[in-house]
């Protein structure tokens, strides 16, 4: 297995990766009075979901982690409507908010299956694995 596939199932590496292209693309959108309320914003959702999710990986309890988990699914969601801002304030960066509105995509898809997963009582699990 090749060391790029090993990053992408590797949450902590991929969320810390995700922060800092998200930084590296703020650096390039051009300042206005429009991208100037967004930048900032788009800054803290894309780099906050790796900073949680390293809160929810040192947990001091389940509730915790369900919390933690919840936190990243939110900025997840909340990155890819500021992705989509810029692309609407700079039709000249579209295609590459679009990248990165995948990529937080994907990260909003996984926070979600692990809060589902974890937000599951024990009897909802057993019921499902009867049928």
């Amino acid at each position: 297995m090749s060391n790029e596939k090993n990053t992408k199932y590797d949450l902590e590496e991929r969320t810390a990766k995700f922060g800092e292209d998200i930084i590296n693309f703020a650096k390039i959108i051009p300042v206005n009075p429009v991208t100037q309320r967004i930048i900032p914003q788009l800054v803290a959702s894309g780099t906050s979901m790796g900073s949680n999710y390293c809160e929810a990986d040192d947990a001091e309890s389940g509730k915790d982690f369900k919390h933690k988990i919840g936190i990243c699914k939110k900025e997840g969601r909340e990155t890819k409507y500021w992705l989509r801002m810029i692309a609407a304030a700079v039709p000249a960066l579209r295609e590459e908010a679009r990248v990165f509105w995948q990529e937080a995509k994907e990260l909003h898809l996984i926070f979600n299956a692990i809060y589902r997963k974890v937000n599951k009582k024990p009897l909802e699990i057993k019921k499902l694995s009867i049928d």
